[in-house]
């Protein structure tokens, strides 16, 4: 039996996250700072609250984690829509370097020290090193337009080489919730083995989905895109969101989770630029689910493991800047001035949505896959980065002009 008090309690809470949420975006969009950050020291916060004097119940919580696994969707979902995998594939020759070399010195070295520096296990490293790839391209994107330098080569090769570090993200990170289980229960053989003939399958099931998403963007896209016209902003919107989510459903009947789904869904719609432009019907809906999306990985911050996290984070951090910085920077020397590979590789420093989704999936494995002070050093270097990097790029672009 639910108890109406409890309830009424967590309604309560839900209107002051969301009222608390609205006032951060608000402070934070003033300082020029993300605000990302503000709902994640939020989430942490209601953490300290409920450890204190406890309030929210376990229904409380699921639907908290309701709110939160549908603003991954919603965020996953946009970052697909958003990304032109045509545009990219001709852009490929001048972005290609670029993206492999910032996702390998930012990987790489993360694997080595979670392996070697801090003796953690195999799938815990494999989890963060996916992680440290990715990058938050909204932090920059906005101080680079408020420049006017978002149009100028650089500008464009950054956007670029973000969406590609999007795409890798999401695929890294399928595939390691994939082999993850292998690698960690292979108790009849080999876990190497196991994880090979779990990558196989996966393959097998990641050409089908793929088929599957070819043949709705081929043959269904269009004709859904022209019925939405026909439809007012906030229906069309929310039928997009609809078709959306029922694709994403289909990807969980081949293994892979809902936001994985959301990103592939949001592909399927890339190409169009009359679906693109439906995007501004669902933003109340970001505005409303993303939050919680943050919020719930501040609550997920164990206070008990700040200590440990707080080192590890701080050598991680390192490596996450130096990775970007020197990653993204030495390869677009190759076709821009040292000013600009510089602007480049600082501006691919931030790590936020995919890298904090990506710790939230594998947390969702248990702790053998994400220890808590493994997710709470993550959860640091994506609030350091994202704090720091603005104000660095917008001295640079200041300092050098568009």
């Amino acid at each position: 039996m639910v108890d109406n008090h409890s309830i009424h309690v967590f309604e309560l809470v839900v209107g002051i996250l969301i009222v608390v949420a609205m006032f951060l975006r608000v402070w934070f969009g003033r300082l020029g700072v993300p605000s990302l950050i503000g709902f994640i020291l939020l989430g942490f916060v209601v953490r300290l609250l409920d450890t204190a004097l406890p309030f929210l119940t376990d229904v409380s919580l699921h639907v908290l984690e309701f709110l939160a696994s549908t603003g991954v969707f919603i965020l996953l979902f946009r970052v697909g829509l958003d990304s032109n995998l045509h545009g990219l594939i001709e852009k490929l020759p001048r972005a290609a370097p670029i993206w492999v070399g910032n996702v390998v010195l930012s990987g790489l070295p993360a694997y080595l020290l979670c392996r070697w520096g801090f003796d953690l296990a195999l799938v815990p490293s494999i989890f963060v090193s996916v992680a440290m790839t990715a990058t938050s391209i909204a932090v920059s994107a906005e101080i680079w337009r408020d420049a006017g330098a978002l149009d100028s080569p650089d500008g464009e090769t950054l956007i670029d080489v973000a969406q590609l570090d999007d795409v890798s993200g999401v695929a890294l990170m399928t595939l390691a919730l994939a082999v993850a289980p292998a690698l960690y229960f292979g108790d009849n053989g080999s876990p190497v083995e196991l994880a090979f003939e779990v990558f196989v399958v996966f393959l097998a099931k990641a050409a089908l989905f793929g088929g599957f998403c070819l043949l709705i963007a081929r043959y269904a896209e269009r004709r859904i895109v022209i019925a939405l016209s026909g439809t007012d902003e906030p229906a069309s919107a929310l039928i997009l969101i609809g078709v959306g989510l029922i694709i994403a459903a289909v990807a969980s009947l081949f293994g892979f989770s809902i936001a994985i789904g959301a990103f592939f869904a949001g592909l399927i719609f890339s190409r169009d630029p009359e679906a693109v432009r439906l995007e501004t019907g669902f933003m109340p809906l970001h505005a409303f689910f993303v939050p919680f999306f943050f919020i719930a990985i501040g609550f997920r911050i164990d206070p008990a493991t700040l200590g440990l996290a707080l080192v590890f984070g701080g050598f991680l951090l390192i490596v996450a800047v130096l990775g970007k910085v020197i990653g993204a920077s030495v390869p677009a020397l190759m076709t821009t001035s040292s000013t600009g590979a510089l602007l480049i590789g600082v501006s691919m420093v931030p790590r936020a949505e995919i890298a904090m989704v990506v710790g939230q999936q594998a947390s969702d494995l248990g702790e053998w896959a994400m220890p808590p002070e493994v997710f709470s050093g993550i959860a640091i270097v994506s609030l350091v980065t994202c704090l720091v990097s603005p104000f660095v790029v917008r001295a640079l672009l200041k300092r050098n002009g568009p």
